[in-house]
């Protein structure tokens, strides 16, 4: 198989492995290169979560909105934390390296606009890649990637995996 669409190509590139799913609900981990150890999520809402904070965490790509603040704490917000530059400690043919049971997906986020991400994901498992507009977009790739592979089309899907 040609891995041609195989790479990274962004600061905050991740690659995310699915072993299994319970409830309709995806379970595995993600990698980035400034980490060793996967972060690992139990459904949807949990690797959303965790992708936003790793995005905050490395400042990129910046936000298009923030974080609306209606309490005041007395103290100046950093909602960013540091902008300490970040050491990456893998390099992209061992992040690449890792795969999930069920399936395996580079995910780059090129913007974080109208509150919601930008970009493209690969399905490395069928070496095919799709720009995304929205995260909802981009749970509909995936759930209909898992879905092809689980055996369950219930319905054709709005959003493909159709070549570009």
């Amino acid at each position: 198989m040609e891995r041609s669409q195989w790479y990274i190509g962004t600061p905050n590139g991740v690659v995310m492995c699915v072993d299994r799913m319970a409830e309709h609900q995806p379970k595995g981990r993600f990698y980035h290169a400034y980490s060793r150890e996967g972060a690992r999520f139990g459904n949807v809402e949990q690797l959303l979560v965790r992708l936003e904070q790793f995005y905050n965490w490395i400042n990129y790509p910046y936000p298009g909105t923030n974080d609306r603040v209606f309490i005041s704490t007395g103290r100046a917000v950093r909602p960013h934390g540091s902008l300490a530059e970040r050491t990456k400690i893998m390099k992209d043919e061992e992040l690449l390296s890792r795969h999930g049971e069920l399936g395996t997906f580079i995910i780059r986020v090129q913007h974080r606009q109208n509150s919601s991400w930008q970009g493209r994901i690969t399905w490395m498992d069928r070496n095919k890649t799709v720009c995304f507009r929205s995260i909802w977009e981009l749970i509909k790739l995936v759930d209909n990637a898992l879905d092809t592979v689980c055996g369950q089309e219930d319905s054709p899907e709005e959003v493909t995996w159709q070549d570009e």
